[in-house]
């Protein structure tokens, strides 16, 4: 700011409109997740690892993990393939596309699950086939690697496009002009610039794999040991009484989500601070 920039100083409206805020923020977030950790660190450490450590529930959270971590790193590269596409690139149907990419934002996650059970359940074509190979998808762990990819699908795309839109395409002709190739001007000159923009995506990916809940209930059959995951568990706890067990699973999550909402907002940072 310089000398002469006035300092803006909020009135007595302005204090009153930023406390309600404040109020509220605090009333549907701060609360809520206050009185989960309460109820899950009850019993201390050891009531939470003892819930966690109990063979369904370390199996769903491990099933969480993978199957969240898997899709992340599918996105990273079919993501950031698809936004080099839609800014670099232009073909019939590329608005389709684009509008394509949004689509998980606005289907409930109940109905992406409900169209992967149609595809490929056990007794539709496509899944009895892939069955019959042993490669079952619908209440399986391939159905909610499906399920995840579809619902996460644009956290990566929507994360490099800008940052490729702002790119200086005069530092990649000029690699172009000293005889490198496509693919070396790709890995020396601009991916560099979209390592921070993929990274907040893949984040961000993983972050809402491990949440999704509406598209896993409904395609993956919630099967222990086979097809369970983290947050159908928790809400299975809750439906038998066992709120405590359902609080602690969850706050294990709540700890893993809060550390990726910092790292994914210290890789914004960098991503808008290679985008500009």
């Amino acid at each position: 700011m310089s000398a002469g920039s006035p300092v803006l100083r909020p009135g007595r409206g302005g204090v009153a409109v930023r406390s309600v805020f404040i109020v509220a923020i605090g009333l549907l977030v701060a609360v809520p997740l206050a009185a989960v950790v309460a109820r899950g660190a009850s019993a201390g450490f050891g009531g939470v690892w003892e819930a966690v450590s109990a063979p369904a529930a370390a199996d769903a959270v491990l099933r969480t993990l993978w199957t969240a971590a898997l899709v992340a790193a599918l996105n990273a590269v079919m993501g950031t393939a698809t936004a080099w596409l839609l800014v670099r690139h232009r073909f019939p149907g590329r608005e389709t596309l684009d509008a394509i990419v949004d689509l998980p934002f606005a289907v409930p996650t109940l109905v992406a699950g409900l169209m992967l059970v149609i595809l490929f359940g056990p007794q539709e074509p496509a899944g009895a086939a892939l069955a019959g190979w042993g490669i079952p998808i619908a209440y399986a762990s391939p159905g909610i690697v499906l399920a995840l990819a579809f619902v996460t699908l644009p956290f990566v795309v929507r994360a490099v496009e800008p940052v490729l839109r702002e790119l200086d395409p005069a530092e990649e002709e000029a690699a172009e002009t000293l005889g490198a190739g496509r693919w070396t001007v790709f890995r020396r000159v601009t991916l560099p610039a979209l390592v921070p923009a993929i990274a907040y995506g893949t984040v961000q990916s993983f972050a809402r794999g491990l949440a999704e809940f509406g598209s896993i209930i409904v395609v993956s059959g919630n099967i222990p040991f086979r097809s369970l995951t983290a947050p159908v568990l928790v809400f299975g706890e809750v439906e038998a009484g066992r709120t405590a067990e359902a609080s602690a699973i969850s706050l294990v999550l709540l700890v893993l989500a809060l550390a990726l909402a910092v790292v994914a907002h210290g890789l914004r940072r960098r991503a808008g601070g290679t985008g500009g």
